[in-house]
């Protein structure tokens, strides 16, 4: 499912991980040549992606939120 990217963080190893609208997270890395996101590593290259959507394959398979989103709803 679909679904907008409404923040970031960075995970314990320092790897930059996107909020999604319903309330996961999803590791964005830049990681050459296998994953390359050179828009991660700028303030301004993520402020750029702010509502793009990404694939959430925790929704797909129902998995609880990992954060509480912008809508009030409570993470398990």
């Amino acid at each position: 499912m679909k679904q907008a990217i409404v923040g970031y963080h960075k995970d314990e190893e320092s790897h930059w991980v996107a909020r999604l609208k319903c309330g996961h997270n999803q590791h964005v890395r830049h990681n050459p040549p296998w994953m390359v996101r050179q828009w991660v590593t700028t303030p301004a290259g993520r402020e750029g992606k702010l509502g793009v959507l990404l694939n959430c394959v925790k929704c797909d398979q129902n998995a609880p939120m990992d954060w509480i989103t912008p809508a009030g709803n409570v993470s398990d």
